[in-house]
């Protein structure tokens, strides 16, 4: 056995895991397309030879449908096209402005740990939260990261969604991050089946970032959470 593969204390040194690759797709992509890519990617990393990835990207306006999905909480299905798709959770918005992250791992080089994989997304959004002086925060028995308003009314705004799925143990889908996003899209749905609290952006609590800013923070704070460099890639 090589020399570095021992720890000082004679332990076998835990394994190095291979850099994760950051892909950003520039421009509005098409979600039937993004599924085809995903898919695609979460294959050829099971199969072995393909890394990690991380895909930033963003949709035009849609709504998707997730496996627990109701759907009396289709308020408008005029309003925007509407997907059924495999990942984890009810109705959510994707569009302009909203930073969606599909990340493609094996988690059987994370333990196996399907909720620990779903709280260090939530607390890769929470991070990148604070940097810009806003306080998100989990809920117990609501998905996703919240916001309260600073009314006194005790609502609070959503301003993070997550919904993932894991295929023999590799994930894909994601979180989506309102940055920027035109809020009244949400209006067609309930988002996540959560009638009582509402919706909420970088930009409507006064952070006037970029897409850009936002970017650069998301991959810095993930590389904290998730303890894995990351290196410029392509999907």
């Amino acid at each position: 056995m090589a020399s570095n593969s021992i720890t000082s204390a004679g332990k076998p040194a835990k394994p190095v895991a291979k850099p994760v690759e950051w892909c950003l797709h520039e421009g509005l992509l098409p979600y039937p397309e993004a599924l085809t890519t995903m898919e695609a990617r979460a294959l050829g990393i099971r199969e072995g030879g393909l890394k990690d990835a991380v895909w930033l990207i963003e949709h035009p306006p849609l709504y998707t449908a997730g496996t627990s999905s109701n759907d009396d909480d289709l308020l408008d299905g005029e309003k925007f096209p509407v997907f059924q798709t495999g990942r984890g959770g009810q109705h959510t918005y994707h569009g302009p402005g909203q930073r969606v992250g599909y990340v493609m791992m094996d988690l059987k080089n994370r333990g196996s740990d399907v909720r620990r994989f779903v709280h260090d997304l939530e607390e890769l959004m929470i991070k990148t939260a604070a940097h810009f002086d806003v306080t998100a925060e989990r809920r117990q028995g609501r998905v996703g990261i919240w916001v309260v308003r600073n009314d006194g009314s005790g609502l609070e705004d959503k301003i993070g969604a997550i919904g993932v799925r894991v295929r023999r143990w590799v994930s894909f889908h994601g979180f989506a991050f309102n940055v920027n996003p035109d809020l009244s899209h949400f209006s067609g749905i309930v988002p996540c089946g959560v009638a009582e609290h509402g919706v909420t952006s970088l930009h409507a609590l006064g952070k006037n970032v970029s897409m850009a800013e936002v970017d650069q923070v998301f991959r810095n704070i993930f590389m904290e959470v998730f303890e894995r460099e990351t290196i410029d890639g392509e999907l």
